[in-house]
Formats: structure tokens, sequence, C-alpha cells
């Protein structure tokens, strides 16, 4: 018998998960040395590349624990083909803050919290347990990109 049910067909043809992993992510800067110390020096991240081409640099970091996932620093609007109205458009969203962030997970909320407001960033909310089983913190990057560093709650460097 036939179904109509549309969540039924949805599920059938979806991947599983394990096969979709984060490969990379962009993040806008306006600043790469600020960005790069920032991500080096305060949160730790190894550099992974320095490219610059025709005007443009490209920084690449990562996580020694995650050594397949890389977040690349990038001008705002960097790929060539973008046409100017779009350049426009982007710059607009990225000046409001849409279009740019990132979750990162920890065993420890609070200790990076007081070792990332130690820095100098920009406080977006302190350590907070939400409804959903997780502790949770945010900030802004040199760039005015959003971090947000979740753990479970329950989860912790000693357990």
């Amino acid at each position: 018998m036939a179904t109509n049910d549309p969540n039924t067909t949805r599920a059938s043809s979806r991947l599983p998960i394990s096969d979709v992993k984060l490969a990379q992510c962009f993040l806008a800067v306006d600043d790469h040395d600020k960005a790069l110390a920032f991500y080096r020096d305060v949160l730790g991240m190894e550099v992974r590349g320095d490219v610059g081409f025709e005007g443009m640099r490209w920084v690449t970091v990562g996580s020694p624990l995650q050594p397949d996932v890389e977040i690349v620093l990038e001008p705002p609007a960097a790929d060539p083909d973008i046409s100017p109205a779009d350049r426009e458009t982007i710059a607009t969203l990225l000046a409001k803050g849409v279009l740019r962030g990132v979750n990162f997970t920890t065993t420890d909320c609070d200790a990076l919290y007081a070792r990332v407001e130690a820095s100098g960033a920009d406080v977006l909310q302190e350590p907070t347990d939400q409804p959903y089983g997780v502790r949770d913190c945010a900030f802004r990057d040199p760039a005015g990109n959003m971090l947000r560093f979740m753990q479970r709650r329950g989860e912790s460097d000693a357990g």
C-alpha cells in the first residue's frame, strides 16, 4: 500500500549521517594577522596554510585533534567570480553579523571561557546551561565572527 506521508519519503532518501562530515568552513576576516593571532594563540589552533594570490590572502587553521577539519580565514567576498552587486550584499550581511559563525565543542566550557575572555575577545554569552543538555558560551573573534563553545553537560576532562 502506497503512502503519501512526506516524512517517509524524505527519511528513506537521506544519507546516513556517518557519510556527511565537516571538511571546511570559511570565516570572513578583515585583518588576517589579528584573526590568526586569536585562533593560533588563544584557541591553540595550528596554522595549516597561508596563501596569497592577486592581493587576496587565505589562512587555514585547525585543531590538532581534528586534522581533517579546516577553518579558512578569508577576506569578505574573496571569490573572484562574485559580482560587485553581490559583494555589496555580502558586505551588508556580514556587517549585520549574518553569514559568520562557527560552533566548537569543548570538555571544559568554563575554563575555555576564562581563557578567551582574558584575551579581550568580545563576550556575547557567559557560560550558560541550556535546556537541550549543553553548557555553552559565545564570543566574537577579532573580525566579528561569532564563536560558540558547547560542552555536553556531565562531560568533562575528568569524566
